[in-house]
């Protein structure tokens, strides 16, 4: 039998092997860091504080600004959102609604943690704040005030941007603000599947089902960035934080995110604050492209992009290396989660505002930025951004059949208000249907749903 000893040895060995191997079989560092949530105690580090691509990792950001936005009296987790033009023509991962959908910010963070919809994070972020624009302006607001330094937010999805980047030092705070600030929405962050009208819709996150005490966070993936994970795990009353960035695979990310794991568990390691970290700065990230996607078909680079776990089982490599027994499973092997139901549509009875995309640009400014040419050099499978200033609405163009509340910063007080009466005051002329539907449902009784929220 090994010793205690030889398996942490060898398990360091392991870390240190998976970390610099790239899939040319360069060798290439990449960050990680565990923390501990409680107390903010760094247990283990490597380039902590390095910049880089967060990809979807971004969209813990988001669901941190928008649950904000429910502490202070803007909305309701209730609250109905429009999908917009713009926000249905975000590319995979996504859910694919029609422009006019409606999707309530419980459902939205639900499906954003889960699926990891790009069409829905802009959704939340036009609902929330009235565009992407001005949604960013609240994450880089929540990033000073978290203390966040090595983080700038351009979008709320974190598709290929050069100017989006982040930290593992600021993702583990702004998984521990979630954690300590929304204690009451926790659950969000480890759902395994979801049933959306009788399809179930399964998550990326490798460890949860396999790893004991893996309790969720969310996974991310872009060329550039390689493949990421923020994952949280609890055990005997002690939940740790471990970010992985820039792994070659999503299999991989799981097993370096399990190591770290057993090692924090396990006693050993330990250092400063998470908080007293020396920082560089904002600064510019490395693209992972060559390393991550030059030898990946483009089915691959799709099936990636949808953020599927792939290669090695975490479960065999442990054994292989001496690592203490934790999960027999692989992220290959099939594990049932009872699916968490979602809806689309506002919740029965809902006699609220429905929040929809409603800021403009200045024609000017639109019209500069649509003869400048796109910066692409930062993007997956050379696709041009999805998210751009050419893409944003000029002034006077209509962003999605708007139906808005008059008092857009205080719809829970203008509800109280007028208990039972439609806050619609204004529907596009050119949505009429939209605008008798809402009416109508109005006007309608509620009636009772099994997947309505409680």
């Amino acid at each position: 039998m090994r010793s205690r000893l030889n398996r942490k040895a060898l398990a360091g060995l392991m870390l240190a092997g998976l970390t610099w191997v790239g899939s040319a079989g360069a060798a290439l560092a990449t960050p990680s860091l565990l923390v501990d949530a409680d107390s903010g105690q760094v247990l283990s580090a490597d380039q902590p504080t390095a910049t880089w691509y967060p990809a979807s990792l971004t969209k813990l950001m988001t669901a941190y600004v928008a649950l904000s936005a429910v502490r202070d009296g803007r909305m309701t987790m209730d609250t109905p959102m429009v999908m917009s033009p713009r926000a249905a023509r975000m590319p995979p991962s996504k859910m694919g609604f029609r422009p006019g959908t409606e999707v309530t910010l419980d459902n939205a963070l639900k499906m954003l943690m889960v699926k990891s919809p790009n069409d829905v994070a802009v959704l939340v972020a036009e609902g929330v704040s009235g565009s992407i624009e001005a949604f960013a302006d609240e994450m880089n607001g929540a990033a000073r005030k978290l203390g966040l330094r090595e983080s700038h937010f351009v979008n709320p999805n974190g598709l290929p941007d050069s100017h989006q980047v982040s930290s593992a030092r600021d993702m583990a705070m702004i998984a521990r603000a979630l954690l300590k600030e929304f204690p009451e929405e926790n659950d969000i962050y480890g759902i395994g599947a979801l049933e959306l009208d009788g399809r179930i819709i399964k998550g990326h996150n490798g460890l949860i089902g396999r790893y004991p005490g893996a309790d969720g966070m969310k996974t991310g993936f872009t060329c550039a960035a390689g493949f990421n994970v923020v994952a949280s795990a609890t055990r005997n009353g002690r939940r740790l934080i471990a970010v992985i960035l820039g792994a070659n695979s999503g299999a991989e990310r799981s097993t370096q995110a399990a190591a770290l794991f057993d090692q924090g568990f396990s006693g050993w390691g330990g250092g400063g604050a998470l908080e007293s970290l020396a920082s560089p700065g904002i600064g510019s990230a490395p693209d992972m492209r060559q390393e991550i996607c030059s030898r990946r078909n483009h089915a691959a680079i799709a099936a990636a992009e949808e953020e599927e776990t792939s290669g090695p089982a975490f479960g065999i490599l442990g054994a292989l290396f001496g690592l203490p027994a934790h999960a027999g499973r692989s992220p290959s092997e099939p594990v049932y989660f009872t699916p968490v139901p979602v809806f689309i549509g506002p919740k029965p009875g809902w006699s609220g505002p429905v929040l929809a995309a409603r800021a403009t640009r200045p024609a000017s400014a639109v019209a500069a930025a649509r003869s400048a040419p796109a910066d692409v050099s930062a993007y997956a499978a050379d696709k041009p951004s999805p998210i751009d200033a050419a893409s944003a609405p000029a002034e006077g163009e209509l962003t999605a059949p708007v139906a808005l509340q008059g008092a857009v910063q205080t719809p829970v007080a203008a509800a109280k208000a007028a208990p039972g009466k439609s806050k619609l005051v204004h529907v596009a002329a050119k949505h009429p249907a939209l605008a008798k539907r809402h009416v109508a449902l109005a006007k309608k009784p509620a009636a009772p749903d099994a997947n309505a929220k409680q």
